[in-house]
């Protein structure tokens, strides 16, 4: 094999390598940890669009600021839903849900949801401070 073709290998394997290693990983809908004390917990959350956030509930009221606002729908496991726009920019309250139940959390606009929530640990009650 000639020089020529060895280097022209070479630098084929290294761009591979180094388009793969550059390529950003996609984003999900997940929750990101932030902080908890005794106080609070605190978590930032990405919610694409049709890609739900798993069945979970909320046992403390929480504030919710809408980072990048959109619509969400709010699925109880039930099959009762609610649906909020969130505005980016702006906070909103949300009362601990009802005992027992679940409920998940539905991007249905088109572009990708990402608040910040504080859940406030001493609120039981769902009471609006």
């Amino acid at each position: 094999m000639t020089s020529a073709a060895l280097i022209s290998i070479a630098l084929s394997g290294l761009l591979i390598a180094l388009s793969a290693s550059s390529s950003a990983p996609a984003p999900e809908t997940r929750r990101i940890p932030q902080f908890e004390n005794e106080h609070v917990k605190v978590w930032k959350s990405l919610i694409l669009p049709d890609h739900p956030l798993p069945p979970h509930r909320h046992e403390h009221g929480r504030v919710i600021i809408a980072l990048q606002g959109g619509t969400v729908k709010i699925a109880e496991d039930s099959g009762a839903s609610d649906t909020r726009v969130w505005e980016t920019g702006k906070a909103y309250w949300l009362p601990a849900n009802p005992p027992g139940t679940m409920h998940s959390d539905i991007n249905v606009g088109d572009r990708p949801i990402q608040i910040l929530v504080v859940e406030v640990k001493g609120d039981r009650q769902g009471r609006t401070p």
